[in-house]
């Protein structure tokens, strides 16, 4: 299998993994990475420009089930382009490992805050089935 071939696959895993509701991200850059040999700059940015037309499509969905409010969301928007473009010199002038271990310790607490939640969600759940009961 050539790489290119294996891009593509990782790619569209990605894409599938992203419209699930998932970052896409959260794997496609790995599998990048490690399955097709790209470098973290490349996978990074390759992510960066597939994520643009899922948000796109995610938005549009949203906008139409009426779960967004532009005028609260302001503030949200514009820090967030701050921290992207903030994000962007960083990753520009850091390098390929630097990246890797920020990336691995954003999956690391990442994981860590979704484990807490649903052992919090567990216990909750649990603590009102059982005062129900009584």
């Amino acid at each position: 299998m050539t790489a290119q071939q294996v891009i593509i696959i990782v790619s569209f895993c990605g894409g599938i993994i992203g419209g699930m509701g998932m970052g896409g991200g959260t794997l496609l850059i790995p599998l990048l990475t490690l399955a097709a040999g790209l470098n973290q700059h490349l996978a990074q940015a390759v992510n960066l420009i597939a994520f643009i037309p899922m948000s796109v499509v995610a938005l549009c969905i949203h906008k139409k089930n009426g779960y967004v409010m532009f005028g609260k969301s302001l503030h949200i928007v514009l820090l967030a382009a701050l921290g992207a473009v903030g994000g962007s010199f960083l990753a520009k002038y850091s390098g390929g490992y630097v990246l890797r271990a920020c990336y691995g310790a954003f999956l690391i607490a990442l994981g860590v805050y979704q484990l807490g939640k649903t052992v919090y969600t567990a216990i909750k759940s649990k603590n009102k089935r059982v005062a129900t009961q009584n």
